[in-house]
């Protein structure tokens, strides 16, 4: 299975989830992005690490990092092999004494881990064609008002848009870069793909 090298491009909070957080990644070589919604202390994790802060005392993925090198194991890479039910899966992939070792991990770990050991981020293409955005480079700016208002609006039920409706509101909303609207729009469209 093919893997695609990511990076992280955005934190941001959430706007429907106060508690929660969306971690945008990003296709090194190409026009995808896969936003991926974290809670409040993973997001930490990672932007503290992120702004290469040093706390006071490690925080647990710092511990867990410090653990790791002490007992000679080097983190190659991180993976995001797997989306069931919405949920993302990731492995630390690490060397120990020339064997390759898998452990499987939270997402929001994993990235946590991976940007402070400075890592490379895969995705299995599964799964960036099953969740990934794309963003489209010659797109005008030209917004209607009605698009305008669903954008402004928890409310707006997204099973009232047609499926060319929903394409368009999610690149709307990607120039937004609200990628968490994003990522409801595009399960939507892959809800009734399903169907």
């Amino acid at each position: 299975m093919r893997k695609i090298e990511l990076k992280i491009v955005a934190l941001t909070p959430s706007v429907t989830q106060s508690q929660n957080y969306a971690v945008v990644l990003e296709e090194i070589a190409g026009n995808r992005r896969l936003p991926i919604v974290i809670g409040g202390f993973e997001a930490q994790a990672i932007a503290v690490a992120m702004e290469n802060m040093v706390p006071s005392r490690p925080l647990t993925h710092d511990l867990f990092k410090n653990t790791i090198e002490t007992f000679d194991i080097q983190l190659k890479e991180i993976v995001i092999n797997n989306l069931l039910d919405g949920v993302f899966y990731s492995r630390l992939v690490c060397f120990k004494g020339g064997d390759i070792i898998e452990v499987d991990s939270r997402t929001s770990d994993a990235l946590a881990l991976a940007v402070r050991f400075q890592c490379p981020i895969y995705a299995l293409e599964f799964v960036l064609d099953a969740a990934g955005v794309e963003l489209e480079e010659d797109q005008e700016n030209n917004y209607s008002s009605d698009r305008d208002e669903a954008l402004q609006s928890d409310n707006q039920s997204l099973s009232t848009y047609s499926v060319d409706e929903l394409g368009q509101l999610l690149q709307d909303v990607l120039k937004e870069e609200d990628y968490e609207k994003a990522a409801e729009i595009r399960d939507e469209i892959n809800k009734r793909n399903q169907a």
